[in-house]
């Protein structure tokens, strides 16, 4: 049976009580009283304690009974209620108290090992459909009730007043104060747009905007321009932004002295508009301590819902790598040289230990082998660990005296739209998916790529053969390159599993292939998004891969199921990157939201929620995978892959290293950079003009990087 995952629900109930705001005890305030003084006939009215909730949740049920034709339970639960025959066909909202986590998560039984391959079932009452928000036009009941937080509101000529009364006090409070009472500025600025905008006082609205938008943040721009093409009640409908700020509360971090000023404050001033602003769509976040600086909250500022909750990233993490199998790795043809050119005895040279003896121990932050089932090691793949094993022993050991080189491929003429690049372990392939939904694989190395013979021919094969895996392939089909049919719309993200025996694509039409390079045909289709794919990714070790797309949600999938194992929910924006952890029991997944949230597979819980992304001005955000911090070392260097025809090296162990611990607070959990990051700027590399696309170290440390030329 399905179990909801971090679904928390905001359905708090109003009480009519004049007091100040209510603490949980831990410094979080999810403001849930009422008006901090009077109310004013501007201010909203209150309703009866959990009136308008109760009614709701009783809609919401009747609709569920009555699109299921349960007639009889519809009967009844009517009778019980005392609602009159025609109640339920009263628009309700399906995700009702989402909060600020969105869609709750859906994960199979997630509590031991065996469990992760069980099938998902999603058919509970109460979690709504994992897609997206509805599209612009479509006249949805659940987008009235959201909309119908707006409906009461004060008099339109005075929403600049409190706004600019509460700028002008946050500008006289003391410099420490300053920087985190500013926070409140974006959201207010935006829910008071929207109440004028939908109360249909379209002129006051754009004055408001005009007069208030310059003084928002410049990493909110792109969110301004989307907002401001909200003029009239019937541009709210069905708008995907407007349904994010108001389903999901805005995450404020603020210290406790600088809570007491704004609550003292709004008091004074008996500011109910704002107070309802603040209880409605924020949460504030208190802790104990200094107030955050200026550059310390620009660190964690600029995701579409605030910063994450510190409870969000409070679960225990396992982020160290799994202890590696021992493989016995044979002696080089030199080594077993028994004499040298003087024909007297070589000196022998001391045995190699076997694979994994550098590490006998288990590594504490690991998790335990046995905590996700993980495929067995074929013969393959131990001659292929064998073999990294001796690359690794030739790998350069990078430096900022010492910087990589770099391959780069160029794609020439690809008129048919280069979209994503993937390159084998081994470097040995490459791949590249196109806007023409075809899918192109390249050899990189002499060897030329063939496909297996026909069933046929392989019948009158010696199987017995020292040979066999040469002779079952098809000379006649060798060529430099293969192109695989089969999408039938762009394709977004490939993938080469860790064996290069198959490759995944994602595309646009909501499905994920899994490709045969040794018949170089489709396997398996996978169908469970309902929008494009936008990324998919192998695990480390094969077997599972996880997916994300314009559905907000990213699964997690195993290539002999057909059905996804984990769904992970929670993102505000489309998922556009996905990646697994090099132990291959967390995955991460990048938002158009602006943020990272890492995703315990086991569980399918969301164990961090990483901040402080911002959008370009093109709207690009950068590709979270060069940068995250759990990819394995490569010495002193990390690169960052970018859409301005250049590669950039940064030496982010200086940068930890000069890190002082007044930048680090466990209250963030975040490493706040010092200002003059250009000095972490090892090396830029141009290109012509070819946007970088992908960028991949050999197992030598030697850069491939990719893209299509752009003349």
């Amino acid at each position: 049976m399905a179990a909801v995952q971090d679904g928390q629900l905001n359905m708090e109930v109003e009480k009519d009580i004049k007091t100040e705001i209510t603490n949980d005890g831990s410094g979080n305030i999810n403001a849930n009283s009422s008006s901090p003084g009077s109310t004013s006939s501007g201010g909203k009215s209150k309703s009866p304690a959990g009136s308008g909730e109760d009614q709701q949740t009783l809609l919401a049920v009747l609709q569920f009974l009555k699109r299921n034709k349960l007639t009889e339970s519809v009967d009844i639960l009517r009778r019980e209620a005392g609602l009159s025959a025609d109640a339920d066909d009263s628009p309700v909202s399906d995700s009702a108290g989402a909060g600020s986590g969105g869609v709750p998560n859906v994960s199979a039984d997630g509590g031991d090992a065996n469990s992760l391959l069980s099938r998902v079932s999603i058919a509970t009452p109460f979690a709504p459909p994992a897609t997206a928000p509805p599209k612009g036009g479509e006249d949805q009941p659940d987008v009235n009730v959201v909309l119908s937080a707006y409906s009461q509101q004060g008099d339109p000529v005075l929403y600049p007043l409190y706004y600019n009364g509460l700028k002008k006090f946050i500008e006289s409070v003391l410099d420490c104060h300053r920087a985190e009472l500013s926070q409140v500025f974006y959201p207010l600025f935006v829910h008071m747009y929207l109440e004028l905008v939908y109360n249909n006082h379209e002129n006051e609205a754009k004055q408001f905007f005009e007069k208030f938008s310059g003084d928002q943040e410049c990493y909110y721009e792109e969110d301004l321009r989307i907002l401001s093409s909200m003029s009239k009640k019937e541009h709210m409908k069905g708008n995907e932004t407007m349904l994010d700020f108001r389903t999901s509360k805005f995450v404020l971090r603020i210290s406790r002295d600088s809570y007491q000023l704004l609550k003292r404050h709004l008091q004074e001033r008996q500011n109910n508009q704002i107070w309802n602003i603040i209880q409605e769509h924020l949460y504030i976040d208190i802790f104990d301590g200094m107030p955050r600086s200026k550059s310390q909250i620009d660190a964690m500022s600029g995701s579409l819902a605030g910063e994450g909750k510190r409870d969000a990233n409070k679960a225990k993490v396992f982020y160290g790598l799994l202890k590696e199998p021992e493989i016995e790795v044979p002696l080089d043809d030199e080594d077993e040289e028994a004499e040298n050119e003087e024909g007297k005895p070589k000196k022998k040279k001391p045995k190699k230990d076997s694979m994994g003896s550098k590490s006998k121990k288990q590594d504490p932050n690991a998790p335990q082998q046995t905590r996700i089932p993980l495929p067995e090691l074929k013969d393959s793949d131990k001659l292929d660990k064998i073999m990294n094993m001796k690359e690794a022993t030739k790998k350069i050991r990078l430096g900022p005296d010492n910087l990589p080189s770099i391959c780069f491929y160029s794609f020439l003429n690809a008129y048919q739209g280069l979209t994503a690049v993937d390159f084998t372990d081994d470097s040995s392939l490459i791949a590249g998916g196109f806007a023409d939904s075809t899918v192109r694989v390249w050899s990189v190395t002499p060897k030329k790529l063939r496909r297996v013979k026909s069933a046929a021919d392989l019948s009158n094969i010696d199987k017995e053969s020292d040979d066999v895996l040469e002779r079952i392939m098809d000379e006649k089909t060798a060529s430099e390159s293969k192109i695989l049919y089969g999408h039938s719309g762009p394709v977004y993200g490939i993938s080469f599993s860790p064996d290069r025996n198959y490759l995944l694509s994602s595309s646009e039409d909501g499905t994920v292939r899994l490709w045969s390079l040794q018949t170089f045909t489709c396997l398996v289709g996978y169908k469970g998004h309902n929008y494009p794919v936008w990324d998919t990714q192998f695990s480390p070790y094969g077997y599972y891969f996880i997916s994300g797309g314009h559905d907000r949600v990213a699964r997690l999938w195993a290539t002999d199921h057909y059905q996804p194992l984990r769904m992970f929910a929670g993102h505000l924006a489309d998922i556009t990157c996905t990646l697994f952890h090099p132990n291959s029991n967390y995955v991460a997944t990048g938002s158009a939201d602006r943020t990272i949230r890492l995703w315990d597979v086991l569980t399918g819980n969301c164990v961090r929620i990483l901040t402080g992304h911002k959008f370009s001005r093109d709207g690009e955000i950068l590709p979270f995978h060069t940068t995250e911090p759990f990819v394995l070392d490569i010495g002193s260097t990390r690169n960052v892959c970018s859409m301005d025809n250049t590669v950039k090296l940064w030496d982010t162990l200086k940068a930890f290293d000069d890190v002082e611990l007044d930048d680090f607070t466990a209250a963030t959990g975040h490493i706040h950079l010092p200002e003059n990051s250009q000095e972490l700027l090892l090396g830029t590399y141009m290109t012509k003009s070819t946007p970088v696309i992908h960028l991949h170290f050999t197992r030598r440390n030697l850069l491939l990087a990719a893209g299509a030329y752009n003349p």
